[in-house]
């Protein structure tokens, strides 16, 4: 079985200028029936089939799979999302020993900036860079598939 262990962060600082790579995402959710997780994403020219289900007893760990699909049947999955599908660029910033995937969002997410860190396990000590936030894991708002159904444009202030 795959395994995902995830934290999640707000985003404070700069982080464009540290980053490597960035890359163009749009992510729609055939299935958010909670515990399983169906993603349809497209990443610059690549698109993805990916599954998701949670881990019984574990804070930070996911079971995950995901495969490789034709660019064309994600753009006729994606249609299948309406108006749900999010939009947003990753950039990843490497720091220290870490790599950190930090997503800015666009659409009707706008504003939300979101800093992901896979480790290798949960206990995993990791450094904290000065542009890393207030870590928001636990808080099933900032997850995509929740995003997704209630974007961030709409949440109180």
């Amino acid at each position: 079985m795959k395994y995902e262990i995830e934290r999640k962060f707000l985003v404070k600082g700069d982080y464009k200028s540290k980053s490597s790579a960035f890359h163009r995402i749009m992510q729609g959710y055939l299935s958010t029936d909670s515990p399983l997780i169906v993603r349809v994403r497209i990443a610059d020219d690549k698109a993805y089939l990916t599954i998701k289900s949670t881990v019984d007893g574990s804070e930070f760990t996911r079971y995950e799979w995901e495969y490789e699909i034709p660019l064309k049947e994600a753009e006729d999955m994606l249609k299948l999302c309406g108006k749900s599908v999010i939009e947003k660029t990753r950039y990843v910033v490497n720091e220290g020993k870490s790599t950190f995937e930090v997503d800015e969002f666009h659409g009707d997410n706008k504003g939300l900036t979101i800093a992901e860190i896979e480790l290798e396990s949960e206990n995993q000590p990791f450094e904290k860079p000065e542009w890393l936030g207030e870590e928001v894991t636990n808080d099933i708002r900032y997850y995509n598939a929740y995003l997704s159904k209630y974007p961030y444009c709409k949440w109180k202030k």
